[in-house]
């Protein structure tokens, strides 16, 4: 009967630990195909250029969740650049980004200068390479 009392007291405590610590068990329990949910905040006085282009793509409807899919990023960036002339001295910035499943055709293409987009784009990359495909990441811009 004693171990019957301590296996009992010990799933009632076990329960009570999850139940006041559920923040981040809930968390967890709400992400898609069990891949978390992350929030990248861009840091829009080191990139200004492309925070901006973040805001105003975001404001016009473009989705702030992006999943990463690096393996479709060639064939995004192809379908959002297509049509898009060059134009000497920038870059063409796309929001979604390419590698985001969001991204590609339909995204928004803005005009920025080099510095500000490869800077930001080889510091997303760099936040963004501890996690797999498929997680999905806010997009905020400090």
């Amino acid at each position: 009967m004693n171990k019957k009392i301590t296996y009992v007291l010990l799933f009632i405590l076990l329960f009570s630990i999850l139940y006041y610590n559920k923040d981040p068990f809930l968390a967890v329990l709400r992400n898609v195909n069990g891949q978390p949910t992350v929030t990248l905040s861009v840091p829009s006085e080191r990139f200004p250029e492309t925070a901006a282009h973040i805001k105003s793509a975001i404001r016009h409807g473009e989705p702030d969740i992006c999943t990463i899919d690096r393996k479709g990023a060639e064939e995004n960036r192809k379908h959002s650049l297509k049509g898009v002339p060059t134009k000497k001295g920038f870059d063409r910035d796309e929001f979604p980004m390419a590698m985001c499943a969001e991204g590609g055709q339909g995204a928004d293409i803005e005009y920025i200068s080099p510095s500000d987009n490869r800077g930001a784009g080889s510091w997303i990359a760099n936040q963004l390479e501890k996690y797999k495909d498929g997680t999905k990441v806010k997009i905020v811009v400090e």
